[in-house]
Order: structure tokens, then sequence, then C-alpha cells
């Protein structure tokens, strides 16, 4: 006999969260699944416990680059006060999450959710039946084909370091590899990034990326491109990582070994083919409206989807109202994916929303681009902020904006103004004629563009 609800959602981050708890404040009996700890990945072991420590690494980067223009003294990371700091976000959120839960209505299990049937799921032997099932599982570590790859250190495990190795090594150079190794060389750490092709962070501005490149060989950062990890060993003392190179096999040695070659959906364990949900190594199959296409019980919103969107929370919270009012309403609402911003947390900050110059020209916009070196503007020259950059791609027929990329420790806020610009149709022209408060970063906006 089964448990009968309305509404079961299988994961408990941001946008799975988010459809729960809107469903079951409209009355639906629902009920949600994590066999992790409650909160997901966002607030537990990525993007808020991240931010924590970019932030202090922020900090040193601006005493630093301040030294002998009113800073004396630079400062420093105490790892260990750092950790505990971090800690005091991310520990209360199971609890609070579940008693959140439970004040709206919601049932929770906790265990693994398998499939055994379109509308029928198993947790820990319990039989649980609903008419609208959403999977919101997020994503986990792409399995990378490396001889020895048991050695790898996950993200999750990087932040819960109680203390941080003196060399670490990146695999991949992606946003995990750069925000991490940026917080850990002004730590204090002898740091190298892996990267199998020519240009890290691909899905970036190559000028902006190049920019980013520069500083962190200048924080002591070492980028090896071109280079194909082939093995990690260990030993009593080390690990060694063996990588092609043009020239040859080259040997890195390190005290640490963190995957940074991506991520992939959560898939696994969930026994999809028993419930007829369509699916594939890019995630589950999806219409416009988020729901499966080959079960109609079935949505799949965040990281598992397969859509065009970007692997983030805003996406998946999202998803997430979209779903949401199809379950409620069946209105048919359909996400959009047009400007949505992406920030890497290096110091400088690396941003983009839209367009780059070259899809805007490969889709066959007739365009327009702004690409200034702003580092002598006083919004960065009196912090002595560099580098500082900014690449607005325009198309000159509408006066649209259709990308924004940017570089500089004031990107991450900055590219919103951008991205609201994209995702609402703002004409160029009608940004520049707002009056913004003067001295900010967001008064350059005119000048911009």
């Amino acid at each position: 006999m089964s448990d009968k609800f309305d509404v079961i959602v299988i994961g408990t981050g941001p946008a799975g969260s988010s459809v729960a708890t809107s469903c079951a404040k409209e009355g639906k009996r629902t009920a949600i699944i994590d066999e992790s700890d409650y909160g997901g990945t966002c607030p537990l072991r990525g993007c808020n416990p991240k931010k924590v420590l970019a932030s202090v690494s922020t900090m040193v980067d601006e005493t630093e680059r301040m030294q002998g223009k009113g800073i004396q003294e630079p400062a420093s990371i105490n790892w260990q006060d750092l950790m505990e700091f971090k800690r005091s976000f991310t520990e209360p959120v199971p609890e609070a999450k579940e008693k959140s839960f439970k004040k709206a209505g919601i049932e929770t299990f906790h265990g693994k959710a398998t499939f055994t049937g379109e509308k029928l799921l198993t947790v820990n032997d319990q039989v649980l039946e609903a008419e609208r099932i959403v999977i919101a599982t997020g994503a986990r570590p792409a399995p990378l084909p490396i001889e020895g790859a048991e050695h790898l250190t996950y993200s999750e495990d990087f932040l819960e370091l109680d203390q941080l190795p003196k060399r670490i090594i990146f695999v991949g150079g992606g946003y995990i590899s750069f925000e991490f190794a940026h917080i850990a060389a002004r730590a204090g750490s002898d740091v190298h990034i892996i990267q199998r092709g020519n240009q890290p962070l691909s899905a970036f501005d190559p000028d902006m990326v190049n920019l980013l490149q520069e500083k962190s060989k200048e924080i002591g950062i070492t980028i090896h491109l071109n280079s194909s990890v082939k093995a990690i060993e260990k030993n009593d003392t080390e690990y060694v990582v063996k990588a092609d190179q043009d020239k040859g096999e080259v040997s890195f040695l390190g005290d640490l070994v963190v995957h940074g070659g991506g991520r992939v959906p959560q898939t696994e364990d969930l026994q999809l083919e028993k419930a007829n949900v369509e699916y594939s190594k890019s995630g589950i199959a999806v219409d416009t409206t988020l729901q499966s296409v080959s079960n109609r019980h079935i949505y799949a919103i965040g990281d598992v989807a397969d859509t065009k969107g970007s692997p983030l929370t805003p996406v998946g919270q999202m998803e997430g109202q979209v779903v949401t009012e199809n379950i409620l309403h069946g209105t048919g609402n359909k996400a959009s994916y047009m400007g949505i911003p992406s920030v890497v947390f290096s110091e400088p900050k690396l941003a983009s929303a839209g367009l780059t110059e070259k899809e805007a020209r490969e889709a066959g916009y007739d365009i327009k681009v702004n690409h200034q070196d702003v580092s002598n503007w006083f919004t960065y020259s009196h912090i002595n902020d560099k580098p500082a950059a900014v690449k607005i791609i325009l198309d000159k027929e509408t006066d649209y904006i259709l990308g924004a990329h940017l570089v500089g420790g004031k990107a991450d806020e900055l590219i919103n103004y951008f991205a609201m610009a994209i995702q609402l149709n703002i004409p160029a022209h009608q940004l520049k004629n707002v009056v913004y408060a003067f001295p900010t970063a967001v008064s350059d906006v005119p000048t911009m563009l």
C-alpha cells in the first residue's frame, strides 16, 4: 500500500524547496525527500560557504593593493578562524530547513529515492505515490577518466578543510578551480591549475578570461594550458599528477589534488527507467514547461534537467517558479534563459550575461562592440583595482544590449544591471538616460555603453 501525495519533490536545495513550500501553501499534500543534509548544495556545499571564503580573500587583496596608499599592514588569512566562521552559516541550515518544511505542512523523508513506477517511489522501503513528482537532485562531480581518480578531493571536502595544504593542484579550469585557487593562493598556498584546452572558463569572453589569468599569475597561481591529466599517484609524502603536454609527459607534485573538472546531472540511483523517464548524460529530457517528455507526471528542474540554462542557483529557482505555476494552475509557463548573469567569484571577479561577441556575430547580428579598459576610471583607480575591463555587445539596429562581459572588483554587482536590461529589453539609450548616484560603480554604466 502506498502513501499518496499530490506533489513529491526530490531534493531540498533552493529550487526543490521553493516548489514544495509553494505547493503546500496552496493546500497540496506535499512530501520532500533528500538523502543528504537538508538544504542542498548552494547553502551547504557551494555558493554560500564559498562566498564566505571568497569575501575574506577579497579583503586580503584589497589591503595588499592599497599598501602605501593609506594602508600600512597587509591582512592575512587565519584558515582555522575562517572555517569556523564559515560553519556558522552552514551548520544551522539542515535543522532550520527541516523545521521550515514541517511548519509549512510538508512531510519530510530522509533517504535515497528510487522510482518503482511512473508515479511511484520508494524511500527506506516506504512506498510513496504522487500525481506530480519534481526531480531537483542537482549535480555531482563529473567522473574523470584518470588513473588514480580516487585520490581526488572534491569541492565539498575543500570547504571543510581544517588545515590548508601548502601545495594544491586543481584538475580542470572551471569555476571551482579559479574561485578556490584565488582563495588558497591568498591564504599562502602554492597553487597550480591544469587545464586540458587552451582557454579555461570557456563559457566566458576570452578577452576577459585572459585578464583574469594574468592577475591569477600575478598572485602566484600557475596555470598550465593544453595539459591533459592522465594519472594521479600517491606516495608516502605527496601526490604526483602526470599530464600530457605537446612537449611530452610532465609531473606536478602537491599535497592535495582537487577535482575542478565540472559537474554532471545527479540521476544515479533514481532508476528513471522504471518511471519511463527519458534522460541522457546531459540530464532529464524535458519540454519548455520543464515536464518530462516521456512521463507527464514528472518535472525536472535545476542542474538535473537537460535545458539551455546554466547550472546556477538562480536558474533552478526560476525553473522552480515555472513548475510551481504549471502544477498549481496548469498555465503552460515556459522557462526563459535570456540574459541570465553568471559570476566567477575570484578577485578580480569575472562576470557575463547574454551573448559573447563570437556568439552574436555567428547569430547574424550587426553589432557594435564597446571594449574598454576601465582600470584608470575613478571607480577603480582610487582603490587600485586592476585589472578592470568591460565589453558590451550592442545590436546596431535595435540598440538592445545583446551581451555584457566584465572583469574587476565591481563586476558581480554591475552585471545585474546589464542582465536586467537584456531580460527586460531595455535599450541602451534608456540606461544612459538614468540618473545614477555618484560616485558609484553603477554611475559608470552610461560611459560603458
